[in-house]
């Protein structure tokens, strides 16, 4: 399999002091996701957690919605000429009536971070396609429990620790408890890892659950959200526009610049008690 860090020698510069030294670096190769066979997409990605991630994918797109949804996830042999397995093409098997994803669903181009639909056109596909509702979910949050969220989720990242290079996606429950924690290079690949995750232990829809994240919060990481029954994402930097239409439709409690004592609240700012007016 492929590794999760990888070492290149640079040169250092300190305080006008240079010298050579090896580094560690987050690895990035590309994974390519076949649904029973069939290629899919091709996506970036920080090997390990690889079912997880292509699990998370599909529920994402609204093709799976439960553990009995995917029969089994293997790598393919045979990836190269000679052969051998690279460890970089996954294999999703659908269960026994799941419909497979529809032709305008292939993506044969790579998957980045910047990748995703936008408008009004997005905000309806997610609407109609989302398996789960969360605007009816009653979860409720301390805001001092919200705010440990962001260290706990760094004190919890190994490979970030040596590399400095990676994405974070952590899932808790209102009492604080983490449930799951995945770092990638793409921040999407990290929440796809998570909630592939959910997906194969049974535990969709997660309600009652946050998704904390390390980054900003797009549009696509509410979708994701949203699409696995999460009721609040939260995240230390900002949001873009669309992903707080998004989460204003579906019903989700967006949080954001969360770090400290501080935070923004988009939406949903019911979903946490003792908030002061003013």
């Amino acid at each position: 399999m492929g590794r999760v860090t990888a070492r290149r020698r640079v040169m250092r510069v300190r305080d006008g002091v240079v010298s050579h030294r090896p580094d560690t670096l987050a690895a990035e190769e590309p994974m390519e996701i076949r649904v029973n066979g069939r290629p899919l997409t091709v996506t970036m990605r920080t090997p390990g957690d690889d079912f997880d991630l292509a699990a998370g994918f599909l529920v994402s797109e609204g093709v799976v919605h439960r553990a009995a949804d995917v029969a089994g996830i293997r790598y393919c042999a045979g990836a190269t000429s000679d052969g051998g397995n690279t460890y970089n093409v996954v294999d999703v098997v659908l269960g026994a009536g799941v419909t497979p994803p529809d032709a305008s669903l292939e993506r044969n181009f790579y998957t980045t971070s910047s990748c995703g639909l936008c408008g009004k056109a997005s905000l309806d596909a997610v609407r109609t396609t989302a398996a789960w509702t969360v605007e009816d979910d009653p979860v409720r949050l301390g805001i001092e429990q919200l705010t440990q969220f962001p260290d706990r989720l760094r004190a919890a990242q190994k490979v970030f620790d040596s590399t400095g290079g990676l994405h974070a996606a952590g899932l808790f429950t209102a009492d604080g408890e983490m449930l799951c924690l995945r770092e990638d290079v793409g921040r999407h690949n990290a929440v796809d890892k998570v909630v592939g995750h959910a997906l194969r232990e049974g535990l969709l829809p997660l309600r009652g659950t946050v998704l904390m994240v390390s980054g900003r919060a797009s549009f696509e990481l509410v979708q994701k959200a949203v699409m696995a029954g999460i009721p609040v994402l939260a995240a230390v930097s900002a949001p873009s526009s669309l992903a707080v239409d998004l989460a204003d439709e579906s019903g989700l409690t967006l949080v954001g610049f969360l770090r400290g004592t501080s935070m923004n609240v988009y939406t949903g700012a019911e979903r946490l008690a003792a908030v002061p007016a003013g």
